[in-house]
């Protein structure tokens, strides 16, 4: 049973923190082989959820200690049809993987959350296409039907909320909503964009958050920016417009490489921690809304520790 979807405390203003970068931990430090970049598959086997967890842990531990509270993302930003087609794994299965990574997040919970840090399962969901390039743009009924499945799933198995990430553009945003609205789960939507700050579709990000919200009655409980750098983005926010406060959440690159750059880069860039977290609380002296911090690509336990440190010294 969902234990904070009625009521997320995320959303009170408190600090919280989730992950870095699980798929490039897993290939790069781990040198674990995730074809499609899918991380998915690793939860059917012992080894795999031992990985998966030990991850997870190094940052649940920042969390408790900091006194934060923690979003949990289950492990399946691929794990729906059109990824699994790709890389030979039953579609017929989908359903008790994307269960059984709710059930992890539990246990993860009943592991470590306390009275002052309090842990929120969050079913992670990504785009039907490549998240730097999608060679495809949905429709919003194509969105509909692609995610609704995936996100019942979660609703089902007791997950507190779905979180979109690296959405692409504005109309599969605008179903993965609807869909969740429809299977009565809160829903968090987070775009990435290029090094101009706008969607890799070229829409500007204000446009975009405005239209999502415009179409859906205000669905998503929030927003977040993900898998592009904080200098990418950063500019695109100081406008003062209303449509920023909508931004709860960020997620953002270790290099400030581009998209293009990093899908042809052979060797992990992953910064400098301590600057990361500088970046981020400059960002949250503009928008002290800001409060759901994390990392993407190039990120690590290192990366969040820094987050934390700098946005709470």
């Amino acid at each position: 049973m969902a234990k904070y979807r009625n009521n997320l405390p995320q959303i009170d203003g408190s600090l919280f923190l989730t992950d870095g970068g699980l798929e490039t931990v897993l290939c790069f430090d781990r040198d674990i082989d995730l074809p499609e970049f899918c991380a998915f598959p690793l939860i059917d086997t012992d080894a795999g959820r031992r990985e998966i967890m030990d991850y997870m842990r190094k940052h649940a531990e920042i969390a408790v200690n900091g006194g934060t509270g923690f979003v949990m993302e289950t492990p399946t930003w691929r794990a729906s049809s059109g990824w699994a087609d790709k890389i030979g794994f039953p579609k017929e299965r989908l359903g008790e993987i994307n269960r059984r990574a709710v059930s992890m997040m539990a246990d993860l919970r009943d592991e470590f959350e306390t009275a002052d840090s309090k842990f929120v399962i969050s079913g992670n969901i990504g785009p039907q296409g490549d998240g730097y390039n999608p060679e495809k743009l949905l429709t919003v009924e194509e969105a509909i039907g692609y995610h609704s499945e995936q996100i019942n799933t979660f609703a089902g198995a007791g997950a507190d909320l779905v979180t979109a990430l690296t959405m692409t553009h504005v109309e599969e945003a605008i179903g993965i909503t609807l869909a969740a609205q429809a299977a009565e789960i809160p829903v968090v939507i987070s775009f990435t964009t290029e090094t101009d700050g706008k969607l890799p579709s070229g829409q500007a990000l204000g446009d975009a958050l405005k239209t999502v919200d415009e179409k859906t009655d205000n669905g998503p409980v929030y927003f977040m920016l993900n898998c592009a750098h904080t200098t990418h983005f950063d500019d695109a926010l100081k406008n003062g417009e209303e449509w920023v406060t909508r931004i709860r959440g960020i997620r953002a690159n270790a290099s400030s490489k581009s998209h293009e750059e990093l899908d042809n880069s052979e060797v992990l860039d992953d910064g400098n921690p301590e600057e990361f977290g500088a970046q981020y609380r400059e960002i949250r002296e503009f928008m002290p809304q800001v409060t759901v911090l994390g990392g993407c690509c190039g990120t690590d336990h290192r990366h969040v520790e820094a987050v934390y440190t700098a946005c709470t010294a």
